[in-house]
C-alpha cells in the first residue's frame, strides 16, 4: 500500500513550494491543488492519486504541513478547539494558510491578530458568509482593502439567506458595526425590512437613534412592524431586548409620555422566555402564543406614534 505521493506530484509540489506562496486550497472533488502566489497570481496542480483519494489527500496535507510548519502530522485536531476562540499567535497565521486544511483557515479567521493582508489570503482560501462576517468585525480588516470586498459580498448574498432569519440579523449587525456600508447600501438593506422584518432587528440593536426617517418614530414604527408579525423566536427576543435598551437610555423618544417610556424600558427577552421554554413554534402559531406578551407592548408603542 502506497504511503508516498506519486513521483509526478512530488516533483511538481517541490517546484511549487519553492515559490513565495500565500495560501493553498485543495479541491477535493476534482483532486486539484490551487495556490495563491505572491502578487495575486494563481497556480493549479492536478493530483494523481496512487491510493484511495481520502488517504492521498492526507499525504498531500502532510507534505504541505511538513514544509510550512515543520510538522508532517498535518494540522493537529486538538488545535481546532482553541484556535476558534482566537488564541492563535500572529507569528503562525501565515503558515497556517499553506497547509490546505479548512480548520487552519478557520483559525486564521478567528485570530485577533488578523491583518487586512492575511484576511485577503484567507478569503481566497475559503470564501464563506461566516468568514466574511467574522473578518469584517476586525477593525484592521474593516478599514483596509478587504473591508469593501467583504461588505459587497455580504450585501450581495443577503437576499440568498431568504428565511434564515438569524443569519440575516447577524449579517446586518456586522455590516452596521463595521461602518463599511455606503449610504445607498444601508438604505437598500433597511428597505428590505418592509418585506422581511428581520432586517430591521440589527438596526434597532446597533443604531436605534440613526434610522432612516424621523428620529424616534422610525424606531417605534419598526418595532411595531416586527412584533405584529415576527417569524422566529430569535427575532422576538432580540427585538424585545432592543426595546428595553432603547427606552432605558436617554433617547428622548418619548418625553411626552413618561409612563409609557417607563413601561417599555422594562421590556426584555425574559418576558417571552416562559413561552419559548414550552414551545418551539414559529410563525403564526408562535405569534398566537405570544399575544398576551406582545399586545400590551404594541399598545404602548402605538401610543407613541
Amino acid at each position: 500500500m502506497n504511503e508516498e505521493l506519486s513521483p509526478e506530484d512530488q516533483l511538481r509540489l517541490n517546484v511549487l513550494l519553492a515559490q513565495d506562496l500565500k495560501a493553498i486550497r485543495l479541491d477535493e472533488s476534482n483532486m486539484v491543488l490551487h495556490a495563491l502566489l505572491d502578487g495575486g497570481e494563481e497556480a493549479s496542480m492536478p493530483l494523481h492519486p496512487n491510493c484511495r483519494t481520502d488517504k492521498y489527500l492526507r499525504l498531500v496535507r502532510e507534505a504541505l504541513s511538513g514544509h510550512a510548519l515543520g510538522s508532517p502530522g498535518g494540522y493537529p485536531i486538538y488545535l481546532s478547539r482553541w484556535t476558534r476562540h482566537g488564541q492563535m499567535e500572529s507569528s503562525n497565521l501565515s503558515q497556517l494558510l499553506l497547509i490546505g486544511e479548512p480548520e487552519a483557515v478557520v483559525a486564521v479567521v478567528h485570530s485577533p491578530a488578523l491583518t487586512d493582508q492575511l484576511a485577503g489570503y484567507a478569503w481566497w482560501a475559503m470564501p464563506t458568509i461566516e468568514h466574511a462576517r467574522l473578518m469584517l468585525m476586525r477593525e484592521a480588516v474593516a478599514r483596509g482593502r478587504m473591508g469593501s470586498v467583504l461588505t459587497d459580498f455580504l450585501v450581495e448574498h443577503l437576499p440568498f439567506l431568504q428565511e434564515e432569519h438569524l443569519a440575516i440579523m447577524d449579517t446586518v449587525a456586522v455590516l452596521l458595526y463595521s461602518g463599511t456600508l455606503t449610504p445607498a447600501q444601508r438604505e437598500t438593506i433597511w428597505k428590505r425590512g418592509k418585506r422581511q422584518n428581520s432586517y430591521y432587528v440589527a438596526f434597532l440593536e446597533m443604531c436605534p437613534n440613526d434610522l432612516p426617517g424621523e428620529p424616534g418614530q422610525a424606531f417605534v414604527e419598526a418595532c411595531i412592524e416586527i412584533l405584529s408579525r415576527p417569524e422566529t423566536q430569535e427575532v422576538v427576543s432580540r427585538t424585545l431586548d432592543a426595546i428595553g435598551h432603547y427606552f432605558s437610555a436617554d433617547s428622548g423618544a418619548s418625553q411626552t409620555h413618561p409612563e409609557v417610556r417607563h413601561r417599555l424600558a422594562a421590556v426584555s427577552a425574559a418576558l417571552a422566555n416562559p413561552v419559548f421554554t414550552r414551545s418551539t413554534a414559529i410563525g403564526s402559531l408562535m405569534r398566537r402564543k405570544l399575544e398576551p406578551i406582545t399586545e400590551p407592548i404594541l399598545t404602548n408603542l402605538r401610543l407613541l406614534t
